[in-house]
């Protein structure tokens, strides 16, 4: 499992596993049932404390991304669960975008330099139209 933890971002390390983990399980490179690393495997390949991966399988836990099971591990939850936290997800996503295009209209903003200002930001460079 790869996941890449940003030291410089503003985003809480523990919080950048979590949505990374989420990620992978919505888009199918994690299936229901796949073991996932012990909070110290986490911990050691990410270089991060076991405090952290420990908030961040918390909080996939309490969203129903994952179970975990006493002495056997860390699984990928049942699909169903995931679901309504995609919607939810997916309702935040149209929130940004409903309030990046009000930015956009308000200061009269050329979309193209928005869009690569986001890939840029998201850690993406090069041409917006890849």
């Amino acid at each position: 499992m790869d996941i890449i933890v940003n030291n410089h971002s503003k985003v809480p390390i523990y919080e950048q596993i979590t949505n990374q983990i989420k990620a992978m399980i919505e888009n199918g490179k994690l299936k229901e049932g796949d073991i996932l690393p012990s909070m110290r495997g986490l911990a050691k390949s990410c270089q991060i404390s076991v405090i952290t991966a420990q908030k961040a399988y918390e909080d996939l836990q309490r969203d129903d991304y994952i179970e975990t099971v006493q002495g056997k591990g860390t699984y990928v939850a049942r699909v169903e669960k995931q679901n309504a936290y995609a919607e939810i997800d997916q309702r935040k996503l149209q929130k940004c975008i409903e309030e990046i295009n009000s930015i956009i209209q308000e200061y009269q903003l050329d979309c193209d330099v928005v869009i690569q200002k986001l890939l840029e930001r998201a850690g993406k460079k090069g041409d917006i139209y890849e």
